[in-house]
Protein backbone atom coordinates (compact mmCIF):
# COMPACT_ATOMS: atom_id res chain seq x y z
CA UNK A 1 0.00 0.00 0.00
CA UNK A 2 1.24 3.25 -1.16
CA UNK A 3 2.48 5.66 2.17
CA UNK A 4 -0.20 8.30 2.79
CA UNK A 5 0.41 11.94 2.30
CA UNK A 6 -0.16 13.79 5.95
CA UNK A 7 -3.26 15.87 5.63
CA UNK A 8 -3.91 15.27 2.07
CA UNK A 9 -6.15 11.98 2.50
CA UNK A 10 -4.52 10.34 -0.40
CA UNK A 11 -1.71 7.79 -0.70
CA UNK A 12 1.29 8.51 -3.01
CA UNK A 13 0.15 5.85 -5.34
CA UNK A 14 -3.47 7.79 -5.90
CA UNK A 15 -1.89 11.13 -6.76
CA UNK A 16 0.51 9.98 -9.34
CA UNK A 17 -2.28 7.49 -10.91
CA UNK A 18 -4.69 11.08 -10.82
CA UNK A 19 -1.88 12.75 -12.74
CA UNK A 20 -1.78 10.31 -15.36
CA UNK A 21 -5.63 11.30 -16.07
CA UNK A 22 -6.88 13.91 -18.69
CA UNK A 23 -10.49 15.31 -19.21
CA UNK A 24 -12.45 13.18 -21.19
CA UNK A 25 -13.46 15.18 -23.81
CA UNK A 26 -10.01 15.66 -24.43
CA UNK A 27 -9.67 11.80 -24.77
CA UNK A 28 -12.43 11.61 -27.21
CA UNK A 29 -10.68 14.13 -29.23
CA UNK A 30 -7.28 12.17 -29.01
CA UNK A 31 -8.90 9.24 -30.21
CA UNK A 32 -10.58 10.96 -33.32
CA UNK A 33 -14.06 10.79 -32.24
CA UNK A 34 -14.91 14.19 -32.66
CA UNK A 35 -13.85 17.61 -32.20
CA UNK A 36 -13.50 18.80 -28.50
CA UNK A 37 -16.81 20.98 -28.48
CA UNK A 38 -18.55 18.05 -30.24
CA UNK A 39 -16.98 15.91 -27.82
CA UNK A 40 -18.97 17.74 -25.15
CA UNK A 41 -21.99 17.74 -26.35
CA UNK A 42 -22.17 13.98 -26.26
CA UNK A 43 -20.79 13.93 -23.04
CA UNK A 44 -23.73 16.40 -22.24
CA UNK A 45 -26.31 14.27 -23.71
CA UNK A 46 -25.66 10.94 -22.11
CA UNK A 47 -24.12 9.61 -24.88
CA UNK A 48 -20.94 8.65 -23.15
CA UNK A 49 -20.15 6.08 -20.17
CA UNK A 50 -16.92 5.40 -18.40
CA UNK A 51 -16.27 2.28 -16.83
CA UNK A 52 -20.02 1.53 -17.57
CA UNK A 53 -21.75 4.61 -15.35
CA UNK A 54 -22.64 7.46 -17.18
CA UNK A 55 -20.11 10.58 -17.40
CA UNK A 56 -20.18 14.10 -17.14
CA UNK A 57 -18.72 17.03 -18.11
CA UNK A 58 -15.37 17.51 -16.33
CA UNK A 59 -14.54 13.49 -15.59
CA UNK A 60 -11.17 13.02 -16.22
CA UNK A 61 -9.89 9.62 -17.08
CA UNK A 62 -6.89 7.08 -17.52
CA UNK A 63 -7.29 6.53 -21.55
CA UNK A 64 -4.55 3.53 -20.64
CA UNK A 65 -6.97 1.69 -17.39
CA UNK A 66 -10.52 3.36 -17.69
CA UNK A 67 -13.09 1.41 -20.63
CA UNK A 68 -14.72 4.65 -22.40
CA UNK A 69 -18.04 4.04 -24.60
CA UNK A 70 -19.61 6.37 -27.02
CA UNK A 71 -22.94 5.17 -27.91
CA UNK A 72 -22.09 1.85 -27.33
CA UNK A 73 -18.56 1.46 -29.17
CA UNK A 74 -15.55 1.05 -27.39
CA UNK A 75 -13.37 4.10 -27.83
CA UNK A 76 -9.63 2.75 -29.26
CA UNK A 77 -6.71 5.00 -28.74
CA UNK A 78 -5.32 6.72 -32.29
CA UNK A 79 -2.56 4.14 -33.38
CA UNK A 80 -1.57 7.11 -36.08
CA UNK A 81 -2.32 10.70 -36.31
CA UNK A 82 -4.21 11.70 -40.27
CA UNK A 83 -3.52 15.55 -41.07
CA UNK A 84 -5.65 16.08 -43.96
CA UNK A 85 -6.50 19.09 -46.66
CA UNK A 86 -9.78 18.17 -48.20
CA UNK A 87 -11.12 20.51 -51.12
CA UNK A 88 -15.04 20.57 -49.89
CA UNK A 89 -17.69 21.11 -52.74
CA UNK A 90 -21.10 23.02 -52.45
CA UNK A 91 -23.83 20.76 -51.24
CA UNK A 92 -21.43 19.46 -48.17
CA UNK A 93 -22.59 19.35 -44.74
CA UNK A 94 -19.44 19.85 -42.54
CA UNK A 95 -20.11 16.79 -40.02
CA UNK A 96 -19.44 13.23 -39.44
CA UNK A 97 -23.14 12.32 -39.99
CA UNK A 98 -26.53 14.24 -40.62
CA UNK A 99 -30.01 13.31 -39.12
CA UNK A 100 -31.50 14.94 -41.82
CA UNK A 101 -29.63 12.86 -44.90
CA UNK A 102 -27.58 15.27 -46.12
CA UNK A 103 -23.97 14.51 -47.80
CA UNK A 104 -21.49 14.84 -45.18
CA UNK A 105 -17.55 15.11 -45.75
CA UNK A 106 -16.92 11.79 -43.85
CA UNK A 107 -17.99 10.77 -47.15
CA UNK A 108 -15.40 11.90 -48.73
CA UNK A 109 -12.16 11.02 -46.67
CA UNK A 110 -14.15 7.21 -45.78
CA UNK A 111 -10.57 5.62 -47.79
CA UNK A 112 -8.73 7.01 -44.83
CA UNK A 113 -7.88 3.93 -42.09
CA UNK A 114 -8.63 5.94 -39.69
CA UNK A 115 -12.19 8.37 -38.06
CA UNK A 116 -11.49 12.16 -38.99
CA UNK A 117 -12.96 14.94 -38.13
CA UNK A 118 -13.15 18.42 -39.24
CA UNK A 119 -11.44 21.61 -38.10
CA UNK A 120 -13.54 24.29 -37.51
CA UNK A 121 -16.10 24.56 -40.41
CA UNK A 122 -17.66 25.65 -44.07
CA UNK A 123 -21.13 26.27 -44.23
CA UNK A 124 -23.18 23.75 -46.54
CA UNK A 125 -23.37 26.19 -49.68
CA UNK A 126 -19.36 27.37 -49.50
CA UNK A 127 -16.76 25.44 -50.87
CA UNK A 128 -12.88 24.92 -50.83
CA UNK A 129 -10.03 24.27 -48.28
CA UNK A 130 -11.04 22.37 -45.06
CA UNK A 131 -8.92 20.48 -42.49
CA UNK A 132 -9.62 17.17 -41.10
CA UNK A 133 -7.80 15.18 -38.68
CA UNK A 134 -8.26 12.26 -35.81
CA UNK A 135 -5.45 14.32 -33.59
CA UNK A 136 -7.64 16.95 -31.29
CA UNK A 137 -4.37 18.71 -29.87
CA UNK A 138 -3.97 19.98 -33.53
CA UNK A 139 -7.57 20.39 -34.04
CA UNK A 140 -7.85 22.47 -31.06
CA UNK A 141 -4.44 24.58 -31.48
CA UNK A 142 -5.51 25.49 -35.17
CA UNK A 143 -9.05 26.42 -34.30
CA UNK A 144 -8.41 28.60 -30.87
CA UNK A 145 -8.53 32.35 -31.28
CA UNK A 146 -5.70 32.60 -29.31
CA UNK A 147 -3.97 31.87 -32.55
CA UNK A 148 -5.37 34.46 -35.10
CA UNK A 149 -4.89 31.66 -38.01
CA UNK A 150 -5.46 34.31 -40.46
CA UNK A 151 -7.94 32.15 -43.20
CA UNK A 152 -8.17 33.77 -46.67
CA UNK A 153 -11.49 33.01 -48.84
CA UNK A 154 -12.50 34.52 -52.61
CA UNK A 155 -15.89 35.50 -52.73
CA UNK A 156 -17.75 36.76 -55.55
CA UNK A 157 -20.71 39.34 -54.54
CA UNK A 158 -23.27 41.00 -56.72
CA UNK A 159 -24.54 43.46 -58.19
CA UNK A 160 -21.46 45.64 -57.43
CA UNK A 161 -19.45 47.15 -54.34
CA UNK A 162 -18.36 50.44 -52.67
CA UNK A 163 -15.51 52.01 -51.10
CA UNK A 164 -17.51 52.60 -48.50
CA UNK A 165 -18.85 48.84 -47.74
CA UNK A 166 -15.27 47.92 -48.81
CA UNK A 167 -14.02 50.06 -45.56
CA UNK A 168 -16.50 48.76 -43.26
CA UNK A 169 -15.75 45.10 -43.63
CA UNK A 170 -11.93 46.63 -43.45
CA UNK A 171 -12.40 48.41 -39.93
CA UNK A 172 -15.08 46.18 -38.57
CA UNK A 173 -19.18 45.73 -38.14
CA UNK A 174 -20.99 45.02 -35.47
CA UNK A 175 -23.05 41.71 -36.12
CA UNK A 176 -25.08 39.61 -33.68
CA UNK A 177 -24.32 42.19 -31.08
CA UNK A 178 -20.56 42.70 -30.98
CA UNK A 179 -17.82 44.02 -33.46
CA UNK A 180 -15.99 41.88 -35.96
CA UNK A 181 -12.14 42.08 -35.88
CA UNK A 182 -10.69 44.40 -38.36
CA UNK A 183 -10.44 41.70 -42.50
CA UNK A 184 -8.28 42.16 -44.91
CA UNK A 185 -10.60 42.80 -48.03
CA UNK A 186 -9.60 44.10 -51.60
CA UNK A 187 -10.99 43.77 -54.94
CA UNK A 188 -9.40 41.12 -57.31
CA UNK A 189 -11.55 41.47 -60.14
CA UNK A 190 -14.38 43.91 -61.11
CA UNK A 191 -17.24 43.56 -63.82
CA UNK A 192 -20.62 44.62 -64.46
CA UNK A 193 -22.80 43.30 -61.95
CA UNK A 194 -20.24 41.48 -60.18
CA UNK A 195 -17.06 41.46 -57.81
CA UNK A 196 -14.57 39.43 -56.87
CA UNK A 197 -13.09 39.85 -53.54
CA UNK A 198 -10.03 38.67 -51.35
CA UNK A 199 -10.84 38.67 -47.86
CA UNK A 200 -8.92 38.04 -44.65
CA UNK A 201 -10.52 36.61 -41.86
CA UNK A 202 -8.74 36.26 -38.16
CA UNK A 203 -11.29 35.34 -36.16
CA UNK A 204 -13.88 32.15 -36.65
CA UNK A 205 -17.45 33.43 -36.13
CA UNK A 206 -20.06 31.33 -38.09
CA UNK A 207 -21.24 32.83 -41.47
CA UNK A 208 -19.55 36.46 -40.87
CA UNK A 209 -18.68 36.51 -44.12
CA UNK A 210 -22.40 35.61 -45.63
CA UNK A 211 -23.73 38.21 -42.78
CA UNK A 212 -21.45 40.76 -43.14
CA UNK A 213 -22.28 40.98 -46.89
CA UNK A 214 -26.11 40.52 -46.28
CA UNK A 215 -25.89 43.47 -43.95
CA UNK A 216 -24.76 45.63 -46.66
CA UNK A 217 -26.90 44.28 -48.86
CA UNK A 218 -24.53 42.34 -51.15
CA UNK A 219 -25.45 39.37 -52.71
CA UNK A 220 -23.03 36.03 -52.01
CA UNK A 221 -22.57 34.40 -55.40
CA UNK A 222 -20.01 32.23 -54.52
CA UNK A 223 -17.83 31.62 -51.28
CA UNK A 224 -14.34 29.71 -51.65
CA UNK A 225 -12.28 29.24 -48.67
CA UNK A 226 -8.55 29.49 -50.31
CA UNK A 227 -6.37 29.05 -47.70
CA UNK A 228 -5.56 28.89 -43.88
CA UNK A 229 -2.87 30.50 -42.58
CA UNK A 230 0.39 29.99 -45.05
CA UNK A 231 -1.57 26.70 -46.07
CA UNK A 232 -2.94 27.28 -49.60
CA UNK A 233 -5.60 25.20 -51.26
CA UNK A 234 -3.47 25.34 -54.66
CA UNK A 235 -4.76 23.07 -57.53
CA UNK A 236 -6.81 20.83 -55.12
CA UNK A 237 -9.36 19.77 -57.27
CA UNK A 238 -12.76 19.44 -55.61
CA UNK A 239 -14.12 15.91 -53.80
CA UNK A 240 -9.96 15.39 -53.46
CA UNK A 241 -8.20 15.42 -50.20
CA UNK A 242 -3.99 15.01 -49.58
CA UNK A 243 -1.83 14.87 -46.40
CA UNK A 244 -0.50 17.60 -45.01
CA UNK A 245 3.48 17.57 -45.40
CA UNK A 246 5.78 17.90 -42.16
CA UNK A 247 6.80 20.97 -43.40
CA UNK A 248 3.19 22.64 -43.56
CA UNK A 249 2.71 21.18 -40.48
CA UNK A 250 5.95 22.72 -38.89
CA UNK A 251 4.53 26.42 -40.28
CA UNK A 252 1.18 26.14 -38.98
CA UNK A 253 1.52 24.22 -35.97
CA UNK A 254 5.12 23.64 -34.50
CA UNK A 255 4.20 21.32 -31.88
CA UNK A 256 2.94 18.79 -34.13
CA UNK A 257 6.51 17.97 -36.13
CA UNK A 258 7.16 14.78 -34.97
CA UNK A 259 3.99 13.21 -35.03
CA UNK A 260 3.16 11.97 -38.89
CA UNK A 261 4.59 8.45 -40.33
CA UNK A 262 5.12 9.50 -43.87
CA UNK A 263 7.25 12.52 -45.47
CA UNK A 264 7.22 13.92 -48.75
CA UNK A 265 3.91 15.83 -50.07
CA UNK A 266 1.39 12.99 -51.11
CA UNK A 267 -0.19 12.92 -54.02
CA UNK A 268 -4.13 14.08 -54.08
CA UNK A 269 -6.60 11.57 -53.87
CA UNK A 270 -10.32 11.47 -55.33
CA UNK A 271 -12.71 10.46 -52.95
CA UNK A 272 -15.02 7.18 -52.83
CA UNK A 273 -18.33 9.39 -52.91
CA UNK A 274 -20.27 7.55 -55.64
CA UNK A 275 -20.48 9.81 -59.26
CA UNK A 276 -22.58 12.64 -59.03
CA UNK A 277 -22.17 13.26 -55.44
CA UNK A 278 -19.25 16.09 -55.64
CA UNK A 279 -21.16 19.19 -57.20
CA UNK A 280 -19.43 21.54 -59.63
Amino acid sequence: MGRRLQGAGKTRGDILDNEKKIRLQKMLADCGVASRRKAEDLIEQGAVLVNGAVAHLGDKVDPNRDRVTVQGRDVQPAMQHYYVMLYKPRGFVTTMSDERGRKCVAELVQDIPARLYPVGRLDKDSEGLLLMTNDGDFANAVIHPSKHIPKTYRVTVRPSVTEEQLAMMSVGMELDGRMTAPAGVKVLQKEPGRVVLEIVLHEGRNRQIRKMCEQLGLEVARLKRTAIGSLRLGMLAQGQWRELTQEELARLYPGVQAKPQRRGRPAARRSTASPGQVKK
